[in-house]
């Protein structure tokens, strides 16, 4: 295949030191998220990416688990929000606070400035307060009076909705949606697995055992390096392809954002590491297309009052584009 213009790519060791570390931190989050590994290694492979989650799921299922989980098991600071139709962005991002005493204004930091933030029932709050704290995940900072206060490195959201109660809710737009990088849920768990978590002494939910296996500062650093992972030009017109499909398929009032298949790109870079080859592969593009690019797409109304969802249609498209090949040489 053709290679890519870039400087330093990862080296071989690099990429194996990242596919221990990865394996160590799903490990570690699995011991209070039993039964779900695949959702774990996607929140950890976004973690590791920059980019943010968001989570459909009813009441109950873990997702308040899985945030604190990856924050220790990165040993990095995480809060939670729980968003309301009285929420104000001030009370996300911070606000400044003026001293009597001394006369002097400072800023006091609002729960964003956390490694890990769980952004709970983010539809429940109005539009202004969903824009703040989307704008500080793409831009990483918040600028109050002028001043910029950045938020933690690594910095991940995870937002949850609720799918089924809709009551007092405020749909994410479009652009809003674009921001997270995967769509995904945790769903109820196997009968095994179930049966595991109701017995009691069981680790499950038990975010103080997990252990810790990393810090922030390393997990940046792997981040910055997994940004060189070799991708060939061949996969990046075979992403290009799959994009231009989901925008010429009749089925899809709108296909997916260049953004969009930027994150599909940086996704396949981490997913490679965690199978610790140093460069992607089309499996690795075919098995986060779901993920991250079916959120990004509106389905023709007469087609969803068939029952067909982005998802659905996002996995025909991978199945029906063609495959790129290694060529000879």
């Amino acid at each position: 295949m053709t290679t890519t213009t870039g400087s330093s790519p990862m080296t071989e060791a690099q990429v194996a030191a990242f596919r221990q570390l990865h394996s160590q931190v799903v490990d570690a989050v699995e011991s209070a998220v039993h039964g779900k590994r695949g959702v774990v290694e996607l929140v950890v492979m976004t973690m590791f990416a920059g980019g943010h989650v968001l989570l459909e799921d009813v009441p109950g299922t873990g997702k308040t688990t899985l945030a604190r989980a990856v924050a220790g098991a990165l040993g990095g600071k995480s809060s939670r929000v729980q968003f309301t139709p009285d929420l104000l962005p001030s009370d996300v991002t911070g606000t400044t606070i003026y001293d009597p005493r001394t006369g002097e204004v400072s800023f006091r930091e609002g729960p964003v400035f956390s490694h890990v933030v769980l952004a709970d029932e983010i539809n429940r709050a109005a539009a202004k307060t969903q824009s703040a704290l989307l704008e500080v995940m793409e831009e990483q900072t918040v600028t109050v009076d002028g001043v910029p206060h950045p938020v933690p490195n690594p910095f991940l959201v995870v937002a949850t909705q609720n799918p089924v109660d809709l009551d007092g809710t405020y749909r994410l737009p479009e652009a809003q949606l674009d921001r997270f990088m995967i769509r995904t849920s945790i769903g109820y768990p196997d009968s095994e697995f179930e049966i595991g978590v109701l017995r009691p002494g069981t680790t499950a939910g038990n975010v103080g055992a997990v252990q810790t296996v990393t810090d922030p500062e390393t997990v940046a650093e792997h981040t910055a390096a997994l940004a060189r992972l070799h991708v060939a030009d061949e996969i990046l017109h075979y992403v290009r392809a799959l994009g231009a499909a989901t925008r010429s398929d009749t089925r899809l009032r709108m296909g997916a954002s260049t953004r969009g298949l930027r994150s599909l790109v940086r996704a396949a870079q981490v997913h490679a590491a965690a199978q610790g080859r140093h460069f992607v592969v089309p499996s690795d593009v075919q098995r986060l297309a779901g993920p991250v690019l079916s959120h990004r797409v509106i389905v023709q109304r007469d087609v969803a009052v068939g029952g067909v969802n982005g998802a659905r249609v996002i996995a025909e498209i991978v199945d029906a584009t063609a495959v790129p090949r290694p060529s000879a040489g």
